[in-house]
């Protein structure tokens, strides 16, 4: 399968990016976000992130889907080529309804949102955390407030969109606008909601291979960087 091309690629080169360990026995909150693709579709995904205005990253577990949309974020906004960074995903078990859960929105979201904040966490303290919270710079978005709403000059993750409808999926995709970056996250093989009501499937079906503003980046077992044996667990549940 060729590669696609992209016409920023001198922008993504300029740039210095390394995953580097987490397991530190004392973390230290690092400065400047530095990535290294481990795969060819990781590089296909960073730079599908950096020239398209809408990418979809979709694989198994462990494929850095969540973990690359997260870091490119925090990257944009401390480059100040965005001036927030809106995160949001489908909380199926409770039918987008947060209500029961104590606190306000974010701590209502919070069992859903965690390992992106902790992603969060390695670059900013808890309480940087919480101001840019309370002031927008970051924003916790539950699909079942962002109707109605545009986010212009934001870097949207939506992660877990295998869980989001058909509907639920044009919502957010039209909610992008001037000068923002949406990135889409999912597995197909790890749906909650049913298959044949699947956002994700749905719109990926429809596409348009040829868009030069939307992307589409497929990760497979052999693009699972989390350990060895997330391939081989998925192999045993006859996912591939």
């Amino acid at each position: 399968m060729s590669r696609r091309k992209f016409k920023n690629s001198k922008k993504y080169n300029s740039k210095i990016i390394q995953f580097e360990e987490r397991n530190t026995p004392k973390r230290s909150r690092k400065k400047r976000v530095e990535i290294i693709p481990r795969s060819l579709a990781q590089e296909e995904y960073i730079f599908s992130i950096t020239d398209c205005a809408v990418t979809f990253g979709i694989g198994p577990a462990g494929t850095g889907k969540t973990l690359i949309a997260t870091l490119m974020a925090i990257q944009s906004l401390k480059d100040g080529e965005t001036e927030r960074i809106v995160v949001t995903r489908p909380a199926v078990s409770v039918d987008e309804q947060h209500g029961f859960l104590p606190g306000d929105i974010t701590a209502k979201m919070a069992p859903w949102t965690r390992p992106i904040f902790d992603v969060f966490e390695e670059y900013y303290h808890p309480k940087q955390i919480k101001q840019m919270l309370e002031d927008g710079t970051i924003e916790i978005a539950p699909l079942a407030y962002m109707r109605g709403r545009t986010f212009h000059n934001s870097f949207i993750v939506a992660d877990e969109m295998q869980n989001a409808t058909p509907n639920q999926m044009k919502m957010v995709l039209t909610r992008i606008g001037q000068g923002s970056k949406m990135v889409i996250t999912g597995d197909l093989n790890q749906h909650d909601r049913g298959f044949e009501e699947n956002g994700l499937k749905d719109f990926t079906k429809r596409i348009d291979k040829n868009s030069e503003n939307i992307s589409v980046v497929k990760f497979t077992k052999n693009d699972i960087e989390r350990s060895p044996v997330v391939a081989e667990i998925l192999d045993t549940y006859g996912e591939f």
